[in-house]
């Protein structure tokens, strides 16, 4: 049995590319968008496209990543 050290998809990307800079960067355009027009609608138009980008980034990502990793690993060992 081999020891194998768990894959990080973080360990691949640039530090502008982390979770703490998506969610950092996130945060910071939704709460400047309302701080810069206050208006609620507003803040909502923006807010939708990035949480879906954050959350594709976080969440989905990270799960199509690892399951590629897998199965590229059992493609090799056949």
């Amino acid at each position: 049995m081999t020891s194998q050290k768990p894959l990080n998809v973080w360990q691949y990307k640039p530090w502008w590319c982390q979770p703490w800079s998506i969610l950092l960067t996130g945060a910071t355009l939704i709460s400047g968008s309302w701080l810069l027009f206050h208006k609620v609608w507003l803040t909502i138009l923006i807010s939708i496209p990035l949480l879906t980008w954050m959350g594709f980034f976080l969440l989905i990502y990270p799960k199509v990543f690892m399951k590629m990793i897998r199965e590229e690993a059992i493609g090799n060992r056949e």
